[in-house]
């Protein structure tokens, strides 16, 4: 497929990763729009826009996709495919089923999967606290907030500060924030570093 072609699809499509098969339907690379720019001319080309256009006709996908490609195999965690797309500093992840290709992730999907797991489409009170991690801490501030009348839409747990710490992120449904506030004051051993109502 020209280089022109492959502009013109993910233009069309609004996509900017194009895994690439060969005539057996076999992974062969992977097509990210930061290689069509990588085709382009440089700036400081003599050539002119029909030179430039001609040489751009003739250029094809295999001339300029990604060989070395990074795989998943589609039975693995969300996260995993997150940690590979971070360490390597890399958009897109073809997902593998044996050896053939099942689909992709994108960082746009992460970004769904984040929105999601933080419940910012839920209306609710956003807390952000820190508490120590021991045994029975998350079941005592769940059930508290549960007596009261308030519903966990979304939660999320971190590092700390330091290593005997969680960082919690919940999203509480079914109270106000000075009901939070009030539920949150009588744990000793709970930090309360950020909370706001009216999210999503």
């Amino acid at each position: 497929m020209s280089i022109n072609d492959v502009r013109s699809l993910m233009e069309k499509e609004k996509i900017g990763h194009l895994p690439v098969l060969d005539k057996n339907k076999m992974l062969s690379g992977i097509m990210a729009r930061k290689d069509l720019l990588k085709a382009g001319p440089s700036m400081a080309t003599s050539l002119d826009m029909y030179e430039i256009s001609y040489l751009l006709s003739r250029m094809t996908v295999k001339d300029v996709m990604a060989k070395q490609v990074i795989t998943i195999e589609d039975n693995e965690v969300v996260e995993e495919a997150a940690r590979i797309m971070a360490d390597n500093a890399i958009g897109c992840l073809p997902v593998m089923r044996g050896k053939e290709l099942s689909g992709i992730i994108t960082d746009t999907d992460l970004f769904h999967v984040f929105v999601n797991a933080f419940g910012a489409r839920h209306p609710g009170v956003r807390i952000t606290c820190s508490l120590q991690e021991k045994p029975g801490q998350l079941a005592r501030l769940a059930s508290a907030i549960a007596e009261a009348g308030g519903s966990i839409a979304a939660l999320v747990t971190s590092e700390g500060d330091t290593i005997s710490q969680r960082r919690l992120t919940i999203k509480v449904s079914g109270l106000n924030q000075s009901k939070v506030e009030i539920i949150l004051a009588v744990f000793d051993d709970v930090k309360l570093e950020d909370i706001r109502e009216g999210c999503a």
